[in-house]
């Protein structure tokens, strides 16, 4: 079962098998329908189309598709920290950069493979400005500091949480350089890209 989007982001939040395997069918179809139309074309109605659900069911659980969009980046973000807690398990607490390696190389992994992520990542196009909570990459941090911390055994101090949030921020912007010279991102610059964190992430971990 796929992880549930927090309550905050849903209408409703399911709680049968049924109605959360029906949610899980609405953010597929939101995935693969932004991949084909883009965001602004993305409508309630098209995605209930392809889910093969009547559109109630979509308003049961959001009240637009900016609240739909908002559930899939929930869901994105619950999948990456899924995917590299597994990542983790095989790697020993006393070095630091294959870590941060795992962290870059399941963002790259879900780039290169989840239906709807270049549009929506971990967060919607154009989020509300001035709301540290609502933005993606501070959410992002947030988790990978908790990861972090729990595998190096760290204290999660605010030090730390500055200095994952700025390599966060930009190793997005440097992705995203990566992804629009090259499709399947650009061989150099995410070499260059891990560099960088390596780099400055020695100033808080090492």
């Amino acid at each position: 079962m796929d992880p549930v989007p927090p309550a905050h982001s849903l209408r409703r939040t399911p709680i049968q098998q049924r109605s959360a395997d029906r949610l899980a069918r609405i953010l597929d179809a939101c995935a693969e329908l932004l991949d084909e139309t883009g965001y602004e074309n993305l409508s309630t109605r098209t995605v209930a189309l392809r889910a093969g659900v009547p559109i109630g069911s979509v308003y049961r659980f959001f009240g637009n598709k900016r609240a739909m969009a908002i559930a899939l980046a929930h869901r994105n973000l619950d999948r990456y920290a899924d995917g590299i807690a597994e990542r983790l398990d095989g790697l020993p607490a006393t070095h630091w950069r294959p870590v941060v390696d795992a962290v870059l190389d399941e963002y790259l992994a879900m780039k290169r493979s989840v239906p709807g992520f270049a549009l929506v990542d971990f967060g919607v196009p154009a989020p509300p400005a001035g709301d540290p909570e609502g933005d993606p990459n501070h959410q992002v941090a947030a988790r990978l500091t908790e990861l972090l911390s729990a595998h190096l055994g760290l204290t999660p101090d605010a030090a730390l949480e500055r200095a994952v949030l700025v390599a966060v921020e930009a190793t997005d912007a440097l992705i995203q350089l990566a992804f629009r010279t090259d499709p399947a991102g650009d061989p150099g610059i995410v070499d260059e890209t891990r560099a960088m964190m390596h780099a400055y992430l020695a100033r808080v971990l090492d």
